[in-house]
């Protein structure tokens, strides 16, 4: 087993947390793992990515090369195309659809939905809009979590449970609300993957 993953987004939409829930169920699952993150600066809408790696095997480099991506996980659609280079032929995209727009040259809506439906293997999702209804729209990032995970190639539960390790100490309440998120993320993705066989 081997998926390496790139997970981008802007900073601020929890990029960091999307990581810190799949290497704890990578690491529940006796996989090993390896990390390298770019930080952007949150204020100014920086974009942040994370290259993540995980492996039945030893992994000896943490970097992703060019066309090497089994997953581009992205909570912003424009970041999603910046590291499009990096996904393999087989690959797939999960990304979000709300664009955050922080540059006067931002493509138009049209234009950005095009370029990500030109690519053979894309999920689309408004986690925006999921998230909102699973209770929280701060939870779009476990929204789009849940959307990869058919893609992780790591039992859903272990997804689960890092959600319950990771947000546990700040009460049930929350942890109930990302594990909606999650499951509503993930049946999405399989509606995707079903209709394309």
């Amino acid at each position: 087993m081997k998926t390496d993953i790139i997970i981008s987004g802007v900073g601020g939409q929890g990029i960091l947390s999307i990581s810190a829930v799949i290497g704890m169920a990578a690491l529940d699952n006796d996989l090993h793992m390896k990390q390298a993150e770019v930080h952007g600066m949150s204020q100014r809408g920086g974009d942040v990515q994370s290259n993540l790696r995980i492996s039945s095997e030893p992994i000896y480099s943490d970097l992703i090369s060019l066309k090497g991506a089994d997953l581009i996980l992205s909570v912003e659609p424009m970041e999603a195309l910046r590291y499009v280079p990096f996904l393999s032929e087989s690959g797939w995209v999960v990304t979000n659809t709300t664009p955050f727009k922080n540059i006067d040259n931002y493509p138009s809506d049209e234009a950005l939905m095009d370029e990500l439906n030109s690519h053979p293997h894309v999920v689309l999702v408004d986690a925006d809009a999921i998230a909102k209804d699973c209770g929280s729209a701060r939870a779009s990032n476990i929204v789009m979590l849940g959307a990869a995970a058919p893609f992780l190639g790591m039992p859903f539960e272990a997804l689960e449970a890092g959600i319950r390790k990771i947000f546990g100490r700040k009460g049930e309440q929350i942890v109930d609300m990302n594990l909606k998120a999650l499951r509503a993320g993930k049946e999405v993705a399989e509606r995707v993957v079903a209709n394309a066989q």
